[in-house]
Order: C-alpha cells, then sequence, then structure tokens
C-alpha cells in the first residue's frame, strides 16, 4: 500500500458515518417524510416529497448531520401559494422550526440530533423547465444516484474533507468555493480522488468540463463545469480563481506528500498587538482601516457588499496614487475594509499633462482653463502643455476621512453603514483590530495558500 493509499485509508475511516450514525440518519427521515406527508393530506393539491443532498447520496461526512428534504408542488401552481403551502407544511412538520429565505421562505429545524432544510419547489418536466433555482436540485439528485457506487461515494467523501482541510469547500459567497454537488461531479468525471488530484495538479485555467457533452454555453469562469441536467448552467460559476488555484496548490502537496493534516483544517494563531505592530515595523507600510457596524444581512449579501466596497476604496486609493499592496474585508460585530499603502505621503502638487499643442481645440481648451488659475504652468514639456496643481488629498486618511470616500463605488448597505458613522484607523492604530480579529491580522500578515 502506498503512502498515499495509506493517508486515505485512514482519512475515509474517519470521515465515513459509521452504521449507528446511518441508522439514526434513516429514522430520522423515514419520521419527517411520515409528519410531510400527514401536513400535505391537508392541502387542495397533489404533491410528492423526495430527500436530496449527500445524506440521499451517501456522500455526508461523519457529524455533518443535514437533511435536506424537498416537496415538489405542481407547475401550474401559483407562486404565492407554493410559498404559502411550502409554509404550511414545514410549520407542521417541524412546529420548533423558523423560517428562512433563498428564493423563497422555507423552513428549516431540527429532527433526531440531524438539522433539517424543508423546502417547496415545483415538480417540473426537466431541469431546463424550473421556475426557481431549487427547482433543479431533485435532478442533480437523481442524475448522481444513477452513477454513484460506493467506492466513488468513499471518494467523493475524502475530496470534501480535504477541500474542507484547506478552507476551499463550501459554495456560500463568503467562502466562494465548492460545492458539494460541483464536488461530486468532479470524483466523478476523474473516476475518483486521486486520478482528480492528479488532473486539477496540472489544471490550466480555464478549465472546461461538460460531463454529458452538452457543447452549448459559454462561461467566462476559471473553471466551468457544465451542469448535465441542465446545460446553460455552470455548477462552478461561484467558485473563485483562487479557491481554484488553492486546489491545484494543495493537490500537489498531497500528491508530493500524503498526510492527513491537509484534511483537517485549522485556523492560526490569533495574533495580539504587538505581533501586529511587529510586522508593521518589519514592513514599512502604512495600513488604513475603515471599521463600522456590520449591516444585518446574511453573509451571502454581506461579502458581495464588503467586497465591492474595498474594491471601490483599493481603487480610489491606487488613483490617487497611494500605491496599494494588499488588501482584505472581515466582519462580525463590526465590519473592517483593511488597504495596507506602500506611499503614506505625497507631494502637495500632483503633473496634470494636457493634450499635444497641435491639437488645437483641445489643447486651446487646456491652456485657457489654467491659464489663470494658481497652478504651475501651464508650460510645455515636450509638445504638450502640462501644469502642475496642488493636489487634492496627500494623505490617505485625508482622502477616506471626507466625503470622496462616498464617490467610490461601494455596497448599497455599506454606504449607509459609513454613512451612519466609521472609524478611521492609520498605520499602528491598526493593531487595535487584534483583540477582535487576530485570527483574521494572522491570516493577513501571515499568509499561507
Amino acid at each position: 500500500m502506498s503512502d498515499f493509499e495509506a493517508v486515505t485509508a485512514r482519512v475515509a475511516d474517519r470521515v465515513t458515518p459509521d452504521a449507528a450514525e446511518r441508522e439514526r440518519l434513516r429514522v430520522a427521515v423515514d419520521d419527517l417524510t411520515r409528519r410531510v406527508r400527514d401536513a400535505l393530506a391537508d392541502l387542495p393539491v397533489e404533491a410528492s416529497v423526495v430527500q436530496v443532498g449527500s445524506t440521499a447520496r451517501g456522500t455526508w461526512l461523519a457529524d455533518d448531520r443535514d437533511i435536506d428534504l424537498f416537496v415538489r408542488f405542481p407547475a401550474d401552481l401559483d407562486r404565492a401559494d407554493l410559498e404559502r403551502y411550502g409554509l404550511d407544511v414545514g410549520r407542521a412538520a417541524l412546529p420548533d422550526g423558523h423560517e428562512e429565505y433563498a428564493e423563497h421562505p422555507y423552513v428549516t429545524g431540527e429532527i433526531g440530533g440531524f438539522d433539517v432544510d424543508l423546502v417547496p419547489c415545483y415538480d417540473v418536466a426537466d431541469a431546463t423547465a424550473i421556475q426557481s433555482a431549487v427547482d433543479r436540485t431533485p435532478f442533480h439528485d437523481a442524475y448522481l444516484q444513477e452513477r454513484l457506487d460506493a467506492t466513488l461515494a468513499r471518494d467523493v467523501r475524502l475530496f470534501k474533507a480535504f477541500l474542507t482541510g484547506i478552507g476551499a469547500y463550501g459554495s456560500d459567497l463568503r467562502t466562494r468555493g465548492f460545492s458539494g454537488y460541483l464536488s461530486e461531479l468532479l470524483v466523478l468525471e476523474h473516476g475518483g480522488f486521486e486520478p482528480l488530484l492528479r488532473a486539477a495538479a496540472d489544471w490550466q485555467p480555464p478549465v472546461r468540463l461538460d460531463p454529458e457533452n452538452h457543447g452549448t454555453a459559454a462561461f467566462d469562469d476559471p473553471l466551468v463545469v457544465i451542469d448535465p441536467t441542465d446545460p446553460a448552467r455552470n455548477v462552478a460559476a461561484v467558485c473563485s480563481s483562487e479557491n481554484v488555484a488553492r486546489l491545484q496548490h494543495h493537490a500537489r502537496a498531497l500528491l508530493a506528500d500524503p498526510r492527513e493534516s491537509l484534511f483537517t483544517p485549522s485556523e492560526p494563531d490569533p495574533l495580539d498587538a504587538a505581533a501586529v505592530h511587529a510586522h508593521l515595523d518589519r514592513r514599512e507600510t502604512t495600513p488604513v482601516a475603515v471599521v463600522f457596524e456590520t449591516p444585518d444581512l446574511v453573509d451571502d449579501q454581506l461579502y458581495p457588499q464588503l467586497r465591492k466596497s474595498l474594491d471601490g476604496i483599493t481603487g480610489e486609493l491606487d488613483r490617487r496614487g497611494f500605491a496599494p499592496l494588499r488588501s482584505a474585508t472581515f466582519a462580525d460585530g463590526r465590519a473592517v475594509l483593511l488597504v495596507e499603502l506602500a506611499v503614506s505621503e505625497l507631494a502637495a502638487v500632483e503633473r496634470h499633462d494636457g493634450p499635444p499643442v497641435h491639437v488645437r481645440d483641445h489643447a486651446t481648451g487646456f491652456y485657457d482653463a489654467y491659464a489663470d488659475r494658481d497652478v504651475y504652468g501651464p508650460f510645455l514639456d515636450g509638445d504638450r502643455y502640462v501644469v502642475e496643481r496642488e493636489r487634492e488629498f496627500t494623505s490617505p486618511d485625508d482622502l477616506l476621512g471626507s466625503d470622496a470616500i462616498f464617490e467610490v463605488a461601494l455596497g448599497a448597505r455599506v454606504e449607509t453603514a459609513l454613512d451612519d458613522g466609521y472609524d478611521l484607523l492609520v498605520g499602528s492604530e491598526v493593531a487595535t483590530l487584534a483583540d477582535d480579529f487576530g485570527v483574521e491580522l494572522a491570516r493577513y500578515f501571515e499568509p499561507r495558500p
């Protein structure tokens, strides 16, 4: 047995649910299904129940206890009735549950130690006829149920554990990694965990995989996996280029030196303020952090807004000449937009080039615009007019502390939060974030793939 086989065998034993857990799952699903059917009997429409997801396919990880039960309503049912009936069934089957909202509301709760999502959907003819995003999920389940055997299911669990260990598992918009369905398709496409790793180690993005040879839609993503049940969809659309690269890096590492630690998630030790100061002294950069109350949004809404805002601020600092080196955003009770700058102070004047003199109309307009203003020039530098004018902001704190921060592209709820007030930390002041964000600062100042 090779080192790789020995390591994966031990991991597989650890992450595979044992017989007792599988039996608890069966009992919980049977109980929940009975409750749902009893509730459906009181409705004026016909509907069916189907279990989907990893627990339905036998690809869930030990102690990752999620049950996804879908209630399929007639395709011609009014949307408002679908939502109403779905909630009625959910409340009856999970009386202690609560409502969540994705594309439409559903009920989530707990039964027999398992977390449950009870989701209404339309019973459509195929995944190309969906009326809501969740309608395609039963087709995903049917496709994989037909193709995954016990060996491939084991390898799916290995791949999920590996992605979890390297921090790339999850299609939520905070992680932007590999979903469970994508993980299963990749293992299926390559015929196992090891051949998938060997393929990924040599990927040259953009990578395009088309399991059913649909050969249709074009996508501008680093990884494209055409949904075998819906040729117009890229299953990997949410997966960031960074997480594709992360998989490649760690695939090479595991193949070169098989070890169980790559299957176990770990966080860096948090930095304290003194450690942050030490990094700043070594780097001789100027970090700036915009800190504000985190908007009351779920992560899938919050993080796109945080990233948009970070990009807007970073881009403006770059255009103004402060040379951003790197940036990051993180949030808990407070949200942080952190940008590390190579330039902390600029000259009081900036150069502004005008058009070449021979471009008569534009050149004359430029000259006349500055001729009577308090600037150096206009003068000639080669064949064009130039002025040196007063710079609007000579330091990043001047810029970020002014109303100019609201002129960059910000997420709507982030802009509202900033309008309510924010703290601006500059230089060594950033070290005060260590009390609340020591782990995040460790990831920033001690980065790894």
